[in-house]
């Protein structure tokens, strides 16, 4: 599971005010929630795009701080969905992921990268690492 971050000053239900409606409209019906983390998210088990076994998506709140968008997009094995003839659906499959986030954070993917390598480093420079 990955929690993204949105842009300064920007808010998870200011940029999807609908975050159920908007998954359903990238990926399929929602068919249930599944919690993570104490925080009710959404899932689809059946995804419109065949490279996705699962979707699981939704807003992660914390008090104090501004909700982060998570997301787990679980995907079949790629030789699976070549040999069903499906390969066009893999690129299909990252536009999907990317137009999703990017509405949804502010954020384009190379943003999003240096946001996570940022998270990853002031880990590391916790006194708990040195």
């Amino acid at each position: 599971m990955k929690e993204y971050k949105m842009r300064r000053g920007e808010h998870l239900e200011d940029r999807m005010p609908d975050l159920k409606a908007s998954i359903e409209e990238y990926f399929g019906p929602i068919t249930g929630t599944d919690e993570f983390d104490g925080h009710e998210l959404y899932v689809v088990e059946e995804p419109d795009n065949p490279v996705f076994k699962r979707v699981i998506a939704g807003a992660a709140s914390y008090s104090g701080k501004k909700d982060k968008l998570a997301v787990d997009f679980q995907e079949r094995p790629a030789e699976d969905v070549i040999a069903e003839g499906n390969a066009d659906a893999a690129a299909d499959a990252v536009s999907k992921k990317n137009e999703f986030l990017l509405e949804a954070t502010g954020r384009d993917a190379k943003a999003r990268r240096d946001s996570l390598k940022r998270t990853v480093e002031d880990k590391a420079d916790t006194p708990d690492n040195v």
